[in-house]
C-alpha cells in the first residue's frame, strides 16, 4: 500500500515538472496565439458595432427612398437618385458590400428591363444573390427575359429552367417559368423534343395551375395526345 500511495506522487510530481517545462519553452507563443485571438475577437466586434451596422442602417435609409421611385414607377429616379437621395447605382457603389447594396443589384436590374438596357439588366442581376429562393428564382426569370429580349434565345431558356427549378414549392411562380420555358423552346428555339419534355413536366407537376392545365394542348400541338379517360 505505501509502495502504490509513492509510485502516485512520484508520477503527480513527473506530470507537474512536465508541464512547467512545456510552459517555459511554449509561453511566449502561447500568450503571442492568445493575444491574437483575443485581439481578432476584439476586432471582429468593434467592425461590426461601429463600421458595418452603421453603414448598414445608412444604405437601407438610401434604399428607402430609391424603392419608393421603384414603386412609383419612376425608374430613372430609382436608379440614380434625386439630388438629395441616393438611388440604387449610388448604394452599390457605395455599400455593395451591405445587404442593402445586394439588394440594390436586383433593383438596378429590373430597372434596366424597363428601360430596354438588358445588358446592364443582366450585369446587375447576376451580382444579386440571396436566401429567399422566391426572390432568386424571380431574379433567374428576369435575367431570362433580359436574354430573351437581347435574342440569345438559349441562355434565355436555361434561366427560365433555373428559374422554374429553384424553388418548385411555389406553384404559382414556377408553372410560369416553366411554361415560359417550355414555350421559348416550341416557338422560337424550334426544339420540339425539349419542348414536349416541358410541357410533360408542367402536366405532372402543377396540374392544377393555369399553365399547367394548358399543357395538354400544347402537347397536342406538337402531336402528343393524352391516354388519360
Amino acid at each position: 500500500m505505501a509502495d502504490k500511495k509513492y509510485y502516485g506522487e512520484d508520477s503527480g510530481e513527473i506530470m507537474i515538472a512536465k508541464a512547467k517545462d512545456f510552459w517555459t519553452r511554449y509561453n511566449k507563443p502561447l500568450m503571442i496565439v492568445c493575444t491574437a485571438i483575443i485581439i481578432l475577437i476584439g476586432g471582429y466586434y468593434i467592425y461590426q458595432k461601429f463600421f458595418k451596422a452603421p453603414k448598414e442602417a445608412k444604405a437601407a435609409d438610401y434604399m428607402f427612398r430609391a424603392e419608393e421611385y421603384y414603386r412609383k414607377d419612376s425608374v430613372n429616379l430609382a436608379l440614380n437618385g434625386d439630388g438629395q437621395n441616393a438611388g440604387f447605382l449610388r448604394v452599390i457603389s457605395n455599400y455593395g458590400g451591405t445587404e442593402a447594396g445586394n439588394l440594390a443589384n436586383f433593383y438596378a436590374g429590373s430597372c434596366y428591363i424597363k428601360l430596354g438596357d438588358n445588358e446592364k439588366a443582366v450585369k446587375y442581376l447576376k451580382k444579386f444573390s440571396t436566401g429567399s429562393k422566391l426572390v432568386q428564382a424571380r431574379a433567374y426569370k428576369l435575367i431570362g427575359d433580359a436574354y430573351a429580349d437581347l435574342g440569345k434565345n438559349d441562355d434565355a431558356l436555361d434561366y427560365y429552367k433555373k428559374a422554374a427549378h429553384h424553388f418548385e414549392k411555389d406553384e404559382t411562380n414556377s408553372s410560369e417559368y416553366l411554361f415560359l420555358a417550355a414555350y421559348l423552346a416550341d416557338r422560337v428555339l424550334k426544339n420540339q423534343k425539349e419542348a414536349i419534355e416541358l410541357y410533360k413536366e408542367l402536366k405532372e407537376k402543377y396540374p392544377k395551375t393555369q399553365q399547367g392545365s394548358q399543357a395538354d394542348g400544347y402537347l397536342a400541338q406538337l402531336g402528343v395526345y393524352s391516354t388519360e379517360k
